[in-house]
């Protein structure tokens, strides 16, 4: 609103124009989350078990006494799914009119105000259920995961002068026989690698801009 709408036909064709950015920014970050619970719900299954959550946050399941379902996380990947169709549901809604006022617009409100409170609602659920997980830090061990390190090997490999072709098959031959063996051991220092994960530096982007939104 830094200055006036001069022309009446350009402000009466903005109804709806502003809501649907605002939704279209809600659906991004409800990508986001989207991805985060669908992470969850698949690292916390009994194949991965890359982590694990409390009792009081899982349910157990009305027939295998064993499993705990992640239902806040499922939870959370429909209703993002829900906001994800926000910007199509109000461009429908704002379609088909001649320019000025139509009651049409009326329920733009009653689609994007709930959507906001929900968006608000997953966001707090997201920050205290990682608030409260726990990481398996030997998982790796798992004999299954021994192929994970078959690069790390080619690279040092190469590091100690081999030609990369040659290591490459080298490995690949070792994995066919059944022979690999990896010391699991990643020295990583590249920034925004696993030994180098710049946390700091990423919490420091996002104050920045969270500052500018306040």
């Amino acid at each position: 609103f830094g200055t006036l709408s001069y022309n009446v036909v350009a402000a009466q064709m903005g109804r709806g124009k502003t809501e649907r950015i605002l939704a279209q920014a809600m659906a991004n970050i409800a990508s986001t989350l989207n991805k985060l619970a669908a992470d969850n719900c698949q690292y916390l299954s009994g194949n991965y078990g890359f982590i694990s959550y409390p009792d009081e946050l899982t349910t157990g399941s009305s027939i295998m006494p064993h499993k705990k379902n992640p239902d806040v996380w499922e939870l959370i990947r429909a209703r993002t799914n829900r906001l994800q169709s926000l910007p199509n549901e109000i461009a429908l809604m704002t379609t088909n009119m001649t320019q000025g006022y139509h009651r049409d617009y009326q329920l733009l409100k009653d689609v994007l105000f709930p959507a906001l409170e929900t968006l608000h609602d997953i966001l707090k659920m997201s920050c205290f259920m990682l608030e409260n997980i726990s990481v398996n830090p030997d998982i790796l061990s798992d004999p299954r995961y021994e192929y994970l390190f078959t690069v790390e090997e080619v690279n040092n490999r190469v590091l100690q002068g081999i030609p990369f072709r040659e290591a490459y098959q080298q490995v690949g031959k070792e994995v066919q026989e059944g022979t690999f063996h990896s010391d699991r051991q990643v020295h990583h220092t590249l920034a925004g690698s696993i030994g180098n994960l710049c946390t700091e530096e990423i919490k420091k982007k996002m104050e920045k801009a969270a500052e500018a939104i306040e």
